[in-house]
């Protein structure tokens, strides 16, 4: 496995600065987001499940937000670009989760329902 997906429901919408990016709306509603760890998968996913971390990725501002919950993860054999255009969705915030994209990804989080 090289790279996951967050299935995370946001329970109300919520205005969130995240780190550099600035500050985005996000609706309430269910998101994607595609993540890759070359190692320690599984620590990975279990920081980004934990509520008490230090913000360092742009998903780590979102999740730590009191209305978010991750409620499925996905692991895959697939690259996190190729993973990531798999999901139709709407983008919410350009340029989250993705600025070591070597594709064209606009963003990495994507609202789905």
């Amino acid at each position: 496995m090289i790279s996951y997906q967050l299935q995370i429901y946001l329970k109300k919408n919520i205005k969130l600065q995240v780190g550099k990016l600035g500050f985005f709306q996000f609706p309430k509603g269910h998101y994607i987001y595609t993540g890759s760890a070359r190692k320690n998968m599984e620590s990975r996913i279990k920081r980004h499940i934990s509520k008490e971390k230090n913000l360092h990725w742009h998903i780590d501002h979102f999740l730590k937000n009191k209305f978010t919950i991750i409620t499925k993860v996905y692991k895959s054999h697939l690259k996190e670009c190729n993973l990531n255009n798999k999901v139709e969705g709407i983008i919410v915030a350009k340029g989250f989760g993705n600025s070591d994209c070597k594709s064209t990804c606009i963003s990495h989080l994507k609202l789905i329902s």
